[in-house]
Order: structure tokens, then sequence, then C-alpha cells
């Protein structure tokens, strides 16, 4: 089994005990060392069965835990302009996330969100004029 997962602005291919690197700013992975992070799935792949749209994945978590930070490799952003003597060099290094997957599969019952039943308009009509005799 293995999942296809949103995190830190890309996608990434997971399976359980597998570690993935993260952006760090991403929603959730700036949590301490052995806070637990849940990523959003775009696909399941459990054998035969394809799990894809935002319906079917309502029901299906992929979660992990931080096992560690890191920075990622070094990126040089030079300037130059042409006959001015203008140069910059700048440096910099994205923080990152070491998140190891340790569950996919079914959402727990507590976990899953419900919609609340909203009344319809007549209603609430209703509520609204019972409520200002009341008062009257």
């Amino acid at each position: 089994m293995y999942a296809i997962v949103r995190g830190g602005g890309r996608q990434h291919r997971v399976a359980v005990g597998d570690v993935i690197e993260i952006n760090a700013a991403a929603k959730g992975a700036t949590a301490t060392v052995g806070a637990t992070v849940e990523l959003p799935a775009v696909l399941v792949v459990d054998g035969p069965s394809v799990t894809t749209g935002a319906t079917a994945l309502a029901d299906i978590t992929v979660t992990g835990e931080v096992v560690g930070h890191a920075k990622g490799p070094k990126i040089r952003i030079l300037k130059y302009k042409n006959k001015t003597g203008y140069r910059r060099r700048v440096g910099h290094r994205q923080p990152l996330a070491l998140v190891k997957v340790t569950h996919i599969g079914p959402r727990a019952a507590a976990d899953r969100k419900t919609a609340p039943k909203r009344a319809s308009a007549k209603a609430a009509a209703d509520q609204t004029t019972a409520a200002q005799a009341t008062a009257e």
C-alpha cells in the first residue's frame, strides 16, 4: 500500500515507514521532534484498488511523526548589472522537516469531520418570528 501526499508544496510517494523531507515552513511541519503530522492524500493505491477523488479521500488519512530537522542544499543568488560595478551574492538554505510515515488508512471514527445539519430557510424564519413574538 502506498499513497501520494501533498507536503511542503510538493507531492511525495510514501509507504508506511518511509522518511520524507518536506518544507518546514509548511503547515504542521514546524512542530517539534516527536509531534504527529497529518499529510493530505492525493491518491491511495492498495493492491489492485486505486482511490482518488476528494470524497473518497476524506475518509483516508496519512499520518507521520517528525523525526528531525535539516537544511536543504545551498542556493546561491547572484545579481549583476553590466558596466556599473553592481554585484551582489546571497545564499539561502531552506529549512526541512524529516517526517516518518506511520499510518496510511481509514480515518478513525472520532476524527471524521461531520458537517452540521443546516436548518431550512423556512424553519429559520419561523424561529426568528417566534423569538420576536416572545420578546414583545
